[in-house]
């Protein structure tokens, strides 16, 4: 077993002109490998030291049982239906191992980074203790318990059963929300012992050592340290804590020392001012300067008894309802992502590197600003916006539920100190990172009515959550009177009766998400503009904002038909259109401080059957498996990266249906080239928002090779790619009316509906069709209705016009109406219902026409009633 020491030996000095060395007498052991585990909900007895283990499954920790969420498309995926493992219950874990002998008279504690939902651990049968909340640091003392350099068993017994009225985890928060909650212990565990004086081992999980920049200016800047100590040995010890910020080279920047006196079993609390004489500041992305606050006790003869080593970054925020986040007396507009911790293969059981691979990827696109939600995220991920400079939002999980009975109206003591517990947790163990800007103390429980399947509950039955947010709000302030506080909300102005919550806290986010849940998106304006007129006291953000997004699903034009957001029409081009839409809003709004998308990568959630997932969330920009980037990133990239960047979305739409497109290109170069199988269609310079269009671009039959080339002062950047033209598609226009999926499966080549004006999307349930010749019965249940014309880009020739039509709602003689192609009419006085041999019968009519170089323009006209059209076939005739 691997023993990893803290910090080495070392020889104290008081000069300040070097820093303090680490100390060795703060042993930590990683227990990661030789688990013992079993998913077991009715299992007893399995604490006792006797207790035979073998059959069950070998493992290393971190490690989750669950399995949740796969993708239905084609293609090699991690998840499958039958590695699915989505039980949420109770699993037990055991672990052999032998002390080192060296903890010997020290004072010992065992270490769980997290454990879902619910922990009960042992240690050589002894029962240490529980712990409640899945997703925060605990330690629990096992010094009476620990058998040094002799064989121990630990035993822990998680339970992530999924809360319901009178269970085991009701009282445990999150009660219900849009996420997975994944069971076991999933982050660290290991040993950690120290002398028997020690930096506080049980305040909520964190160090012990709490450090906050109090004053800068002038170049100076003062940082006011609060350290913990407690004395767990039998008598009274005299001791000397010193405490240094060591700067990048290693030279003490500043220094204080000073005398302590415990009697046994005492605790105590030393505050110590750091002046530094020439702060270096950190800045953010810009410049994220960190030094390191070095702690150590040391007894009367001047031996280590314990010591930390954190990264601190001096820094000052506040966030003013005018000017925004003001990071050291300057205004940052921050834009960023919402991140779940989860990904496919993983779980919940994610490696630092993979948290690595992460950040790089929201780093890629340009980020500032990463909000954590709905829950305590791990050290990782906070270490690592310390180390780039991006800012988080940090949040517990009081999601959306805190009633589970139907006949309850207020939280239970319960889950009110749970929620309290939780906030202190989460306050205490990232209190010293420079990169949180805001604890979060709720989302969304402002909702009301009955939610979505995936939300966890079966109904909502909270009646006023007021009153415990106020009581957050106010252990939030005391806890850190520094940090604003901030909540997420979903319902003001939107939903009956929604509580208005907002004002509760320092600042509030709004979960918003027009052209999605609400249409169109262009309503997103006024929606924040009457909430910042609301509140103009208050600073407002936008905390979520999103669309899914389908990697497997395209379309020709995003407003072709109707999307579905609690279903399976959500094609990845739709996203990027309702990505576009709201960052133009979102970026024109100056009182905004900051604004996260949903979601950074797609997770697992609850029973959602939506775009080409099952329980996933697939709003991400990034795949659950972190292979694909949607091309919504790329637009991102383009308008937040100082990188360059060029993208042509569309890529994975490989076989085009129809041989006209236009060609969107995200590029943030100044001028940007368009080349078409080697033939080069112009450049385009400055483009708004980053979006490069090159209108009606002819493709070839076969493989056509596009690439866009960004022009920068340091040289170009390209992206290409191919598309094919099938030979049977060229100079044809076959169109699937009032759908904005391409249709696949059908035996048939369509594409998605295009090249129209006016009108409106719809589409009928049940079956029908017949006529030969006519559309399938999928494609022609949905349809174009209203006035409404089709401008065909077809080139110069003869062609032959092929309507498909079905009645989905009148009768003979009550809807009439003129079908024009290019002015003279085609079909005059034309009544679908009194056409077709019976009900929902499909009815088609050809036409021979001549396109001339401004193609074919097709016009509906109603007389009685709105025209009406479910396909248009354009099709080349000798």
């Amino acid at each position: 077993m691997t023993i990893k020491l803290a910090a080495s030996a070392f020889a104290l000095t008081l000069a300040a002109t070097s820093s303090l060395a680490s100390a060795a007498e703060r042993l930590t052991v990683p227990l990661t490998d030789g688990w013992r585990f079993t998913q077991d909900d009715t299992l007893t007895g399995a604490e006792a030291p006797s207790f035979d283990d073998k059959a069950w499954a070998a493992v290393s920790v971190p490690h989750t049982w669950n399995r949740a969420g796969y993708y239905l498309s084609d293609g090699p995926h991690l998840h499958t239906p039958a590695t699915i493992n989505a039980k949420q219950g109770v699993g037990w874990y055991r672990l052999a191992f032998t002390a080192p002998a060296a903890i010997k008279d020290k004072a010992t504690w065992l270490q769980f980074d997290a454990a879902s939902r619910k922990a009960s651990v042992w240690l050589n049968g002894v029962h240490l203790g529980d712990h409640a909340g899945g997703f925060s640091r605990f330690r629990l003392d096992a010094s009476q318990a620990i058998r040094p350099g002799q064989p121990n068993l630990l035993v822990v017994r998680v339970d992530a059963s999924r809360p319901v009225a009178g269970g085991p985890t009701a009282d445990i928060l999150p009660l219900g929300g849009d996420f997975f909650v994944h069971g076991g212990l999933y982050r660290g565990v290991s040993l950690v012992a120290t002398d028997k004086a020690h930096f506080d081992m049980l305040d909520f999980g964190g160090s012990g050592v709490y450090a906050r920049t109090t004053a800068i200016g002038d170049g100076k800047a003062t940082v006011a340290v609060r350290s913990k100590l407690r004395n767990d040995a039998k008598r009274g010890v005299k001791l000397v804590l010193t405490t240094q910020l060591v700067d990048a080279s290693g030279a003490v920047a500043a220094q204080v020392v000073t005398p302590v006196s415990l009697s046994a079993g005492q605790s105590t609390e030393v505050a110590q001012d750091l002046v530094l004489a020439a702060a270096h500041l950190w800045q953010g992305v810009k410049d994220p300067y960190l030094y390191r606050l070095k702690s150590v006790i040391k007894d009367a003869r001047g031996q280590v008894g314990d010591s930390l080593d954190q990264g601190f970054g001096v820094r000052q925020i506040r966030i003013d309802p005018e000017k925004g986040l003001i990071l050291n007396g300057q205004p940052l507009r921050l834009h960023g992502v919402g991140y779940h911790q989860d990904r496919e293969g993983k779980g919940w059981a994610v490696s630092a590197a993979d948290t690595a691979q992460d950040m790089a990827i929201i780093r890629e696109m340009g980020a500032n600003t990463i909000r954590l939600t709905h829950y305590q995220h791990g050290t990782a991920i906070h270490e690592l916006a310390d180390q780039y400079g991006l800012i988080l939002w940090d949040e517990i999980p009081f999601v959306s539920v805190m009633t589970l009975a139907a006949d309850q109206i207020e939280p239970t003591p319960g889950l009110i100190a749970d929620a309290r517990q939780q906030l202190q947790e989460l306050i205490r163990q990232n209190y010293n990172h420079a990169s949180v800007g805001v604890w979060g103390i709720a989302n969304e429980v402002d909702l009301r009515g009955t939610p979505p399947s995936f939300m966890g509950a079966a109904k909502i039955v909270q009646r006023d959550p007021i009153p415990l947010l106020k009581d957050l709000q106010a252990l939030a302030k005391a806890e850190d009177p520094d940090r604003a506080t901030t909540q997420a909300t979903c319902c003001e102005g939107l939903q009956p009766n929604a509580p208005e919550v907002a004002a509760i806290t320092d600042t509030s986010g709004a979960n918003r998400y027009f052209g999605w849940y609400y249409t169109p998106s262009e309503l997103l304006g006024p929606a924040l503009d009457a909430l910042r007129k609301k509140r103009p006291d208050k600073s407002l953000s936008v905390s979520e904002y999103g669309a899914g997004g389908a990697i497997s699903q395209h379309t020709d034009d995003p407003l072709g038909g109707p999307f579905d957001s609690f279903g399976r029409i959500q094609p990845e081009e739709y996203q990027a259109f309702v990505h576009e839409k709201n960052w133009a809003i979102l970026d024109s709004k100056p009182y905004l401080w900051a604004s996260w998308l949903w979601n950074s990568f797609d997770f697992a959630t609850g029973d959602r059957h939506e775009g080409d997932g099952e329980s996933i969330n697939t709003k991400g920009l990034v795949t659950y498996d972190r292979q694909v980037k949607k091309d919504a990133f790329y637009f991102y990239k383009a308008n937040w990266s100082a990188e360059p960047s060029v993208h042509i979305t569309g890529r994975r739409y490989v076989d085009r249906a129809y041989p006209v497109t236009d060609v969107r290109v995200y590029s943030n170069a100044p001028s940007t080239d368009l080349v078409l199988n080697g033939r080069s269609l112009g450049a385009l310079a400055d483009c708004p928002q980053k979006i490069c269009v090159w209108k009606s671009v002819r493709l070839a039959s076969g493989d056509n090779t596009l690439v866009a080339q960004g022009h920068f002062e340091m040289g170009p950047t390209e992206d290409r790619l191919t598309w094919r033209l099938a030979p049977e598609g060229k100079d044809r226009f076959t169109i699937d009316s009032g759908a904005l999926l391409v249709p696949a499966g059908l035996g048939v080549r369509m594409g998605s509906d295009a090249f129209f004006a006016g009108g409106a999307a719809k589409a009928m349930t049940g079956q029908g069709g017949g006529e030969p010749g006519a559309a399938p019965w999928p494609v022609a249940r949905t349809y174009r209705e209203g006035d409404f014309r089709y401008q065909i880009p077809a080139a110069r020739g003869r062609y032959t016009v092929t309507l498909t039509f079905v009645e989905p709602t009148y009768a003979k003689g009550e809807r009439v109406f003129d079908v024009l192609i290019n002015d003279k009419v085609a079909l005059s006085d034309f009544d679908v219902a009194g056409a077709a041999k019976g009900e929902r019968a499909t009815v088609v009519r050809s036409v021979p026409v001549e396109a001339t170089d401004a193609g074919l323009t097709i016009t509906f006209k109603g007389k009685t009633g709105k025209a009406i059209v479910s396909s248009v076939d354009v099709a080349p005739r000798p």
